[in-house]
C-alpha cells in the first residue's frame, strides 16, 4: 500500500518550517501533561478518609493529637495540609475564632490549589496556539501551491491535490497537539475541582463541629 509508505519524519518534512514550532509545542504539551500525571499520582487528593478522622479527634476533644496525625500526612496529602491550617487554629485555654479558621483554610487551600494547577496556563496557552499555528502552515502552504500552479505550463488535478494536501498536514499536527493540551487540561482540572469541592465541605463541617464542641465545654 503507498500510504505505509509515509512515516511520520516526511509527514513533518511535507509540512514545512511550521512544523518546526509545532514539534516545540507537541514536546511541551506531551511533558506537561507526564508531569502533572505523575505529580496527581504523586500526591492522595482523597479528603473523605482524613476529614473523619479529625473528626473523631474533635470530639475526644484532642487537637493535639489531630496536629500530630495531620502533620504526618501533609508530604503527599493536601488535604491534611489544609485540615492542619484548621486544627492550629484550636488553642487551649482561648476562643475558637470561626473567621480565623476559614481565612487560615482558605489560605492553606489557595495555596495547595495553585500547585496542583501548575502548567495549566500552559496547556491553555498551547490548545489554543496550536490549532492556529497548524493553520497560518496551512495558509502559508496553500499559497505556495497557488504559485505553483501559477507557475506551470500545465495544471492538472495532481498538482492542484499535492499543493493542498502538503498545506493541510501543519493543520492536522496543530488540532492533535490541541486535543492533547485541551484534555489533559480538562481532566486534571475535573480533579482539582473535586478536591477543591471536598475539602470545602469537610472544612466546613469541621469548623462547625468545633464550634459545637468549645461551646459545649
Amino acid at each position: 500500500m503507498e500510504t505505509a509508505s509515509f512515516s511520520v519524519l516526511e509527514l513533518f518534512k511535507l509540512g514545512g518550517v511550521i512544523m518546526w514550532p509545532l514539534l516545540v509545542f507537541s514536546i511541551f504539551a506531551v511533558a506537561i501533561s507526564i508531569e502533572r500525571a505523575v505529580y496527581f499520582f504523586r500526591h492522595n487528593l482523597e479528603v473523605d478518609d482524613i476529614a473523619a478522622k479529625v473528626s473523631d479527634y474533635v470530639n475526644s476533644n484532642d487537637y493535639s493529637a489531630a496536629g500530630v496525625y495531620l502533620s504526618g500526612l501533609t508530604e503527599k496529602r493536601f488535604g491534611a495540609r489544609v485540615l492542619l491550617a484548621l486544627v492550629q487554629q484550636v488553642k487551649p485555654g482561648q476562643s475558637f475564632s470561626e473567621h480565623k479558621a476559614e481565612k487560615a483554610v482558605e489560605t492553606e487551600a489557595v495555596n495547595c490549589i495553585n500547585s496542583l494547577e501548575n502548567g495549566f496556563n500552559f496547556l491553555t496557552v498551547l490548545g489554543s496556539l496550536s490549532p492556529l499555528t497548524g493553520f497560518l502552515g496551512t495558509v502559508t502552504g496553500m499559497i505556495g501551491a497557488f504559485r505553483s500552479i501559477a507557475e506551470a505550463t500545465e495544471v492538472n488535478a495532481q498538482i492542484v491535490a499535492n499543493g493542498i494536501y502538503e498545506a493541510l498536514i501543519t493543520t492536522v499536527f496543530g488540532l492533535i497537539i490541541a486535543i492533547i493540551a485541551m484534555i489533559s487540561h480538562s481532566l486534571f482540572s475535573h480533579i482539582v475541582e473535586k478536591f477543591a469541592f471536598k475539602i470545602e465541605n469537610a472544612c466546613s463541617n469541621l469548623i462547625s463541629q468545633i464550634s459545637e464542641s468549645k461551646k459545649s465545654i
